[in-house]
């Protein structure tokens, strides 16, 4: 196991009605606040009437950006920065799912520094400093809610990139199992995927002697393959929602669950370049390309695969190799994707081979990706090109 530092400043408040706390939460922090959500679904809901009330109970001053896109988009993260410095805000609150709370955090990093947002994401500058933001989260899945990270899409360059610093995360985040209930099909399945992908990035690592981290990852896994179903077969479930939102939670918030452990993340950062251009779904990109990296990959480790097939997916070894345990695994985990709904290869999508050189270049543009299997462009490409 590694040294590591462990600093989680975010409080959750989770659980049915929690809303109803909301003013008290964004009192300490100013009266402008800066209202960040998507195409308008919590309107349909009532729950943007429910937030402007509990906003106005404190005396507050609303300023509103709206229509922040599934994956958000650098001209949208600009415009909010603007709204921040023209309106004075002292807060920003976001009101949705992942996408909407990056947006919020860059908006906020970006409203306290003078250069270009997209410095961050380019690596030519570190976050030092932002403006407060707190979250009421309305969808299972990227862990934002309790985490420092943001991933923006710059639509003019076809660029997908992400920063991470202690400085974005929220002062607090609003869990209610019961904002879920209206969640789209597609969405809580892709939310399913990302939460379990978030955890492969962390459980699949070259690290030995972690068996509380190990066993950590898998009762996420295992936890989340129990309540997805449910979920699915019956969307106002609150015991299967309150699980999975805080799985979700759980899966991704500065490292809980892999402290001392080497951390992947390669398959987020191919997907990245896939949505980069055409613009999908990332839990659908990553429930292509996820199965297909556990196939390239495998054999950096096989033990940790082998494990993975037992614990998490109860496959019994009776006379099988470990390679034949690695490959069964894999297997399952297709398998579970396919079930409930998520897409299996790019075709799906209409995808070929046009962008395959651009993608593999653009993933290791700061260097090779990974760490359970170091990869380079060729390498990229190779998983991409299974992925078809």
């Amino acid at each position: 196991m590694h040294n590591f530092a462990f600093h989680n400043p975010t409080k959750i408040v989770f659980g049915k009605g929690t809303v109803s706390q909301l003013g008290g939460l964004v009192a300490p922090f100013g009266k402008t606040v800066l209202l960040v959500y998507g195409s308008g679904s919590i309107k349909r809901t009532g729950l943007y009437d429910e937030v402007m009330d509990q906003l106005r109970s404190v005396g507050a001053k609303v300023v509103e950006l709206s229509g922040i896109e599934p994956n958000p988009r650098l001209t949208s993260v600009r415009r909010g920065i603007e709204l921040c410095r023209a309106e004075g805000v002292e807060f920003v609150l976001a009101v949705g799912g992942g996408s909407v709370l990056d947006a919020a955090k860059a908006i906020a990093a970006g409203a306290r520094y003078d250069g270009d947002v997209w410095d961050f994401f380019m690596h030519k500058a570190k976050i030092a400093d932002a403006l407060p933001m707190g979250s009421v989260l309305t969808l299972s899945a990227t862990g934002s809610e309790m985490n420092g990270n943001a991933v923006i899409s710059n639509w003019e360059t076809k660029q997908k990139r992400s920063f991470g610093s202690i400085h974005t995360y929220p002062r607090f985040s609003v869990l209610d199992p019961t904002l879920t209930f209206s969640v789209p099909r597609d969405q809580t399945v892709n939310g399913v995927v990302d939460i379990m992908s978030h955890v492969f990035e962390q459980y699949f690592s070259l690290t030995t002697d972690v068996p509380l981290q190990e066993r950590l990852c898998e009762s996420i896994l295992l936890t989340v393959i129990e309540n997805a179903e449910k979920a699915l077969e019956k969307p106002d479930d609150y015991a299967a929602r309150a699980n999975l939102m805080l799985c979700g939670t759980m899966a991704l918030n500065g490292g809980l669950i892999s402290v001392g452990m080497a951390n992947d993340w390669a398959s987020h950062g191919i997907e990245h370049e896939i949505s980069a251009i055409y613009d999908i779904p990332h839990g659908a990109g990553l429930s292509i390309v996820f199965p297909n990296w556990m196939r390239y990959v495998y054999d950096s480790r096989i033990d940790r695969f082998v494990q993975y097939a037992e614990r998490v997916w109860g496959i019994e070894r009776g006379g099988k190799s470990d390679e034949d345990m690695a490959l069964a695994g894999i297997n399952a985990t297709r398998a579970f994707f396919t079930r409930i709904g998520a897409p299996a290869t790019l075709s799906f999508y209409d995808i070929g081979e046009e962008h395959l050189d651009v993608m593999a270049r653009e993933a290791v543009l700061f260097g090779p990706i990974g760490s359970f299997k170091k990869l380079n462009e060729e390498d990229v490409k190779e998983i991409l090109t299974l992925a078809l």
